[in-house]
């Protein structure tokens, strides 16, 4: 019976890759490095997003309708933005209060904007998922 070596590292080979990463830390701490940045040196970083931006187009629809966000909604516009992206969504309605956006998850960008009304049809395409918000 013929043995195979295994592909598992030996618990030296971890112990050392440990420490060293424990040295890496320390020192880019010592150099004035912020905990993000030692963060994505370890490869231990989540992957953080910023908030979201908005389109040209998104913006010129917000000014025409008169859309005006408050920092609440923008908050749970960020968070729902996230939620779709954690589910994989690539194109999400989001729907905060009263008011739609179309949020292009990978470019984490709005794209579209609008009020949600009671009066008349409400058709939202391109989208391959929705969160609210």
């Amino acid at each position: 019976m013929k043995i195979q070596n295994s592909t598992m590292p030996s618990i030296a080979q971890l112990s050392e890759q440990y420490f060293n990463q424990n040295k890496n830390t320390e020192k880019a701490a010592e150099s004035g490095a912020s905990f993000r940045d030692v963060l994505e040196r370890t490869g231990q970083a989540a992957e953080v997003k910023e908030d979201v931006k908005f389109s040209k187009h998104a913006v010129n629809r917000l000014s025409d309708r008169k859309i005006e966000l408050t920092g609440n909604q923008l908050k749970r516009l960020n968070e729902g933005t996230r939620k779709a992206d954690a589910k994989g969504i690539n194109e999400s309605l989001v729907l905060v209060d009263n008011l739609a956006f179309i949020v292009n998850i990978k470019n984490n960008t709005v794209v579209t904007a609008m009020e949600q009304t009671d009066s008349g049809e409400q058709i939202y395409t391109n989208i391959d998922g929705a969160v609210i918000a």
